[in-house]
C-alpha cells in the first residue's frame, strides 16, 4: 500500500526488453541504502518488486500486464520517475490509499499557471472517468491529487507548489502521457451503487446524501 506522497524523483538507468516483459533499472540515489530485494516500490505509480540492488541502482522485472496498462513501456534511459516506497505499518498516513495498480493512462491537455500554483487538465478514457468523482482522490504517476472538476472527456486537478517541486510534474508538458489510478474507496462504492442505482450520476454530494 502507498499514499501518493512522492519520496524522490529518480532517473531510469537501464531498460531491457525480454520478450513481452521488461527489466528496468532505476538510480535511487540517497534512498537506495534502505532498499532491499523483495520489497515493493511505486515507480510512476506502478507497484513493482525489487529484484536486486547493486549500489544505488534497483532492478525490477516488469510484467507484460503492467506494460500494457501503463506508460512504463515507453521508458528509456534517463526517463525521470516518481518513487515511493511502500508504507510501513507504523508510518504516518498522508495522501490517500494507493495500491500501485494502474487503471489506465491519460494525457495532459492543458496547464494553467497562476503564480506558483497550477491547474492541470487530463484527457482520459470513459472507463477511467467512470471511477472518479469531483473532490475525490486520484493518483497521477503516483502523485496523490484531488479531482477539482471533470466532464465526459477528462478531469482537472489543482497542484500546489510543494507538489510541483517534489515530483516529476515540474517537467510536465502538454501531450505527456501519464499513469492514472483512481481512488480505491470510490471504486468500491461506485460499483455497489451502480448495482442498486443504475443510471444515477454519482458525485461526492450524492454520496453524502446517501450516508457514505
Amino acid at each position: 500500500m502507498f499514499t501518493g506522497l512522492i519520496e524522490a524523483v529518480c532517473g531510469v538507468s537501464d531498460v531491457r526488453r525480454i520478450g513481452d516483459s521488461m527489466r528496468l533499472g532505476v538510480e535511487l540515489g540517497a534512498i537506495a541504502g534502505d532498499v532491499s530485494a523483495g520489497e515493493s516500490i511505486a515507480v510512476n505509480g506502478a507497484c513493482l518488486t525489487v529484484a536486486e540492488v547493486k549500489g544505488s541502482i534497483a532492478t525490477f522485472d516488469v510484467s507484460s500486464e503492467t506494460l500494457a496498462k501503463s506508460t512504463l513501456s515507453k521508458f528509456a534511459k534517463g526517463t525521470t520517475v516518481n518513487i515511493e516506497r511502500a508504507l510501513k505499518a507504523d508510518g504516518r498516513f498522508g495522501g490517500h490509499f494507493v495500491q500501485g495498480h494502474i487503471d489506465g493512462t491519460g494525457r495532459i491537455e492543458k496547464i494553467d499557471r497562476s503564480g506558483e500554483f497550477w491547474t492541470v487538465r487530463f484527457k482520459a478514457d470513459k472507463n477511467v472517468l467512470e471511477q472518479m468523482v469531483v473532490k475525490g482522490s486520484v493518483a497521477i504517476d503516483g502523485i496523490s491529487l484531488t479531482v477539482a472538476d471533470m466532464n465526459n472527456s477528462g478531469f482537472e486537478t489543482a497542484v500546489i507548489p510543494e507538489t510541483i517541486k517534489r515530483t516529476n510534474l515540474s517537467k510536465a508538458k502538454i501531450g505527456d502521457e501519464v499513469n492514472i489510478e483512481t481512488d480505491l474507496i470510490v471504486k468500491v462504492v461506485t460499483r455497489q451503487l451502480r448495482q442498486i442505482m443504475p443510471g444515477e450520476k454519482l458525485s461526492i454530494e450524492k454520496l453524502k446524501e446517501m450516508g457514505f
